[in-house]
């Protein structure tokens, strides 16, 4: 079978072309290949998104011609797993989704438009949601571009939407810089808490007079791995995302007498791109490695779309308050 950008970068490592192809750009770039290790059941084309901008496109294409006597062969659309949107499953709905312009908001805001819905996209970059709106002329995407810390931000969000909401998918979200509680200063911890758990709970409030007016609704925040357990972050991003799950929890308690389901995922490993901020904790990176490096897969933005709209959508129709771990098992260890 021929390697293509979609072959497993498991199969490109193991293939006797592909495997010193692979290492030869690693070496160039002063990486260590052990690196890929989580990453081995992902496509090679995912490592342009994982290398936040520092591999183009280019580099990936040629070492598909390396591979195959410079010619780039057809994908196997057999090759692991493919998104396959489910036709009409949103048809009539307006669902807003945040942090729609990359990452895990881009790919479900792209799902959920795919499946006939109605999305106000939002997210802080504004030239990225026009690159969105670009990608998909067909669709019918309203970009709204603002900083959802901030109330009239969240206004225009409601406001484009209109009198109707039939979901909200609260994705938008940062990384901490992994300091421990001792470390972690009013900057950090404001930011944090600000964009992961007080943006998402404001919309939240925003949204459910209007779905209790409807009698119906669906709702889902973004947690983490690190809503589930203390080792896989620092600090402030671990109180964020456990603090979401808790917002979850009550509104589910609180609205699903009234028709309104709210449910989490919490992502493990997900090659989004998201940047790490420029001073990390050297204590508490050191101390969170060896529980990181026990990742057993590393997702795509793809893969945590699936899940989340599978619960945004009627095929959820009996779910309420459930935290879904989507990280490839990495909760079980």
């Amino acid at each position: 079978m021929a390697l293509t950008a979609h072959s497993t970068i498991g199969d490109w490592l193991n293939d006797p072309t592909g495997g010193p192809l692979i290492r030869a750009l690693f070496e160039q770039t002063g990486a260590d290949p052990e690196l890929l290790t989580p990453v081995l059941g992902l496509p090679l084309q995912q490592l342009v998104a994982m290398s936040q901008g520092q591999l183009p496109q280019s580099v990936v294409d040629d070492l598909v011609r390396a591979a195959n006597g410079g010619e780039i062969p057809e994908a196997d659309e057999s090759e692991g797993w493919t998104e396959k949107p489910t036709n009409g499953r949103f048809a009539g709905k307006t669902v807003i989704v945040t942090g729609a312009a990359s990452g895990i908001g881009k790919a479900t805001a792209s799902r959920i438009a795919l499946e006939g819905g109605r999305v106000i996209a939002s997210d802080i970059a504004a030239d990225k949601l026009d690159a969105l709106k670009a990608e998909l002329p067909d669709a019918d995407i309203t970009t709204v571009a603002g900083d959802l810390t901030k109330q009239d931000a969240i206004d225009a969000v409601i406001a484009a939407a209109g009198d109707r909401i039939d979901a909200l998918a609260n994705v938008a979200g940062i990384n901490d810089d992994f300091s421990p509680a001792g470390e972690t200063t009013d900057a950090v911890w404001d930011r944090v808490i600000a964009i992961n758990l007080t943006a998402p709970f404001k919309l939240m409030r925003a949204v459910l007079p209007i779905m209790e007016k409807a009698g119906c609704g669906s709702i889902l925040n973004v947690s983490s791995e690190a809503g589930l357990r203390g080792n896989a972050s620092g600090n402030a991003y671990t109180a964020s995302k456990h603090g979401i799950i808790g917002v979850t929890k009550s509104a589910a308690f609180m609205y699903g007498p009234k028709g309104i389901r709210v449910n989490s995922v919490a992502p493990g490993g997900v090659a989004t791109g998201i940047p790490m901020p420029p001073n990390m904790s050297e204590y508490g990176s050191g101390r969170l490695a060896p529980f990181q490096q026990s990742i057993p897969t590393v997702a795509t933005a793809e893969h945590l779309a699936a899940s989340i709209t599978f619960l945004l959508s009627d095929d959820a129709v009996n779910i309420n308050g459930a935290v879904l771990a989507s990280d490839g098992g990495w909760s079980v260890q």
